[in-house]
């Protein structure tokens, strides 16, 4: 009789080398008001941090494959030659037969050819952040100066697919591209050529009226997607999705219901690691 294989369990944990700290300024972010949180501080991991995450994570998991998942803010802030030394620790440390997926969630407006030679040296997963084409992209996305990123998104974006780097797309639906779900999932997938793409809903919450870093309060900003937005935002993707991409294109919401067992058509099936996602 042959004995049953023990799945062991995994975790999964986020790490802000950078913090909140980011060289954009979307107008729907919370996170950077979350340096309000630590007066004095650097937002920068250091290399003690940096080492005791490593053997910390390596030492909580049982299984032989880790998930690093690097977040921000945004983490390319922190330069490549941090990310080598993190890869350096995670060879020094491993138990034998360990492997690692190392995940990377960015705005892209950093990347250059140093840094897909990284990560397609290091077989790093990256997420990128782009919410749709130029004039709904720079609505929301842009620099501390107020200008819109939309070029320099789409530059890193191209990057990344010449090196050949593994990548899924995010977008942030918020009142504005939630009225052009078509729009936006063209967009990613004739003009990106993405295959792989999430949607996460923008919900802004107000405390006494005003955005605070804790996001409490029981009303919103304009800023926020509405119910029947997000919901006919979904059905209207998913129905050009479910005619004619299944398989092809994998939009993780519906991946994962599909999975749950809709019998739909055969699905393609979500990739077996995803990056972190955070807009």
């Amino acid at each position: 009789m042959t004995k049953p294989r023990t799945i062991h369990p995994r975790i999964h944990v986020l790490a802000k080398p950078t913090g909140s700290v980011c060289n954009l300024n979307c107008s729907y972010c919370f996170y950077l008001k979350k340096e309000l949180f630590y007066p004095g501080s650097s937002f920068r991991m250091s290399d003690e941090v940096l080492e005791n995450y490593i053997c910390q994570l390596i030492e909580s998991h049982l299984a032989d494959k880790v998930t690093v998942a690097w977040q921000g803010g945004e983490p390319t802030l922190m330069g490549v030659g941090f990310y080598r030394r993190a890869i350096e620790l995670q060879e020094k440390y491993r138990r034998p037969a360990m492997t690692f997926e190392n995940t990377l969630q960015t705005n892209g407006t950093l990347i250059d050819d140093e840094w897909c030679e990284f990560f397609r040296e290091n077989n790093f997963l990256i997420g990128i952040s782009i919410d749709g084409p130029r004039e709904l992209h720079d609505v929301h996305r842009v620099d501390k100066r107020g200008a819109p990123t939309f070029e320099k998104v789409m530059k890193g974006l191209r990057l990344l697919q010449k090196h050949g780097v593994e990548y899924n797309v995010l977008v942030t639906v918020n009142r504005v591209n939630a009225d052009r779900p078509l729009e936006v999932y063209r967009f990613l997938r004739d003009e990106v050529g993405t295959s792989w793409m999430q949607f996460i809903p923008m919900i802004e919450r107000l405390n006494g009226g005003a955005i605070t870093p804790y996001q409490q309060g029981s009303t919103v900003s304009h800023r926020t997607v509405g119910q029947e937005q997000w919901g006919n935002f979904l059905s209207t993707i998913f129905d050009e999705w479910v005619a004619q991409d299944v398989g092809r294109i994998f939009v993780q919401t519906f991946e994962a219901a599909v999975r749950m067992g809709a019998p739909v058509k055969k699905c393609g099936g979500c990739r077996s690691k995803s990056a972190a996602l955070v807009a």
